[in-house]
């Protein structure tokens, strides 16, 4: 099935949601790689300056370009999830995260609590970076650019109409990669 959604999404919204299942997403979305998960972490959540439970997690890199005062996104494609699955569990757990994109796949750690907070892992294509930023109407703000820096930071973006994103792990323990195969995660990152 193909759904279009527009964040923040409930239980209900994710529930729907199969493995296989396209998806279109409109609203706003985080970036968060290696470093960012780790700081997040570390945060309060009542002090966080943005809400994670109201976006989806992107797991991207993006290089962007000051313009003034104003930012514009030139590449955001994703970056291999499978690096985050040390901390998605933990991450999802904390912050309530309804959606998360990357490539590749996520482990059984991730699986789980994508189960036990109603989440589901999506991914997006490699190599289309360009066209992921098409999708981007607006760089809402950043974090932690001079910590982490550029590819590291904290980006929240306002989407319209991001995808096609694949349902690659839902909420009920549906798992492509487990269905392609157990060498499925080496064979694509």
């Amino acid at each position: 099935m193909e759904y279009h959604l527009t964040l923040p999404v409930g239980k209900k919204e994710i529930k729907k949601l199969r493995i296989g299942d396209i998806l279109y997403l409109s609203g706003e979305v985080f970036t968060a790689r290696d470093a960012a998960h780790k700081v997040l972490l570390k945060k309060d959540v009542t002090k966080l300056p943005f809400d994670p439970s109201r976006m989806a997690l992107y797991h991207c890199g993006p290089l962007m370009r000051r313009q003034g005062t104003k930012w514009t996104v030139v590449s955001a494609g994703p970056t291999t999830s499978s690096r985050m699955e040390l901390f998605e569990d933990r991450v999802i757990e904390k912050f309530k995260v309804p959606i998360i994109i990357g490539k590749g796949g996520m482990g059984k750690k991730t699986g789980d609590a994508l189960q036990r907070y109603s989440a589901v892992y999506t991914v997006y294509p490699g190599g289309v970076g360009v066209l992921a930023a098409e999708s981007v109407t607006r760089v809402v703000d950043v974090y932690w650019l001079k910590e982490l820096g550029m590819t590291e930071a904290v980006w929240v973006f306002h989407m319209k109409e991001f995808g096609p994103l694949v349902v690659a792990m839902d909420s009920y323990g549906g798992s492509l990669m487990e269905r392609k195969g157990k060498n499925y995660q080496t064979k694509t990152c």
